[in-house]
């Protein structure tokens, strides 16, 4: 896991990780969401599936996915197109064991994965791309499969 020392990253990374209760207060900017959606790569691993996403502006998107075999979820942020390195973030947080991963730095394609034990538990999980963000709280919980897809998420600029 390559991890960066930029001062941004670092406050963005220690704010996510404070939970809902400081940025659900935060005006939620809508995302725009006009260009082409960046597609799951695989980085995962094999035996995880794609469980739940997000956009990123309309820069690219945020994956979650799980195991269902190892109970491990992994998340990616993934640009809509390759380029010139910019900095990205993946970010996961098991909300019971407060166990959390992140992936920071200067990429072209997609930062993560990374992972994190959380079967039948919460988590937390987002994604930067240069200035915008996407973050998603307390969802995909195991004992709240049944009730659908809750979207309490947050995404707009760093």
């Amino acid at each position: 896991m390559k991890r960066s020392t930029r001062a941004a990253g670092a406050a963005l990374i220690a704010v996510a990780t404070v939970g809902a209760g400081l940025l659900a207060t935060a005006p939620a900017a809508t995302a725009a969401t006009t260009g082409a959606t960046a597609a799951y790569n695989g980085v995962c691993g094999s035996g995880y599936k794609v469980v739940n996403s997000m956009p990123v502006a309309d820069v690219g998107t945020v994956y979650l996915t799980y195991n269902s075999s190892t109970g491990k979820n992994c998340v990616v942020t993934i640009r809509n197109t390759s380029g010139s390195p910019t900095y990205m973030v993946a970010y996961l947080r098991n909300v019971e064991s407060d166990h959390a991963a992140y992936d920071e730095g200067e990429y072209r394609s997609y930062a993560g994965p990374v992972y994190t034990y959380a079967r039948g538990v919460c988590v937390e999980w987002g994604g930067v791309i240069d200035t915008w963000q996407s973050w998603n709280y307390g969802s995909n919980c195991g004992t709240f499969a049944a009730k659908g897809n809750d979207k309490d998420w947050f995404a707009g600029e760093r």
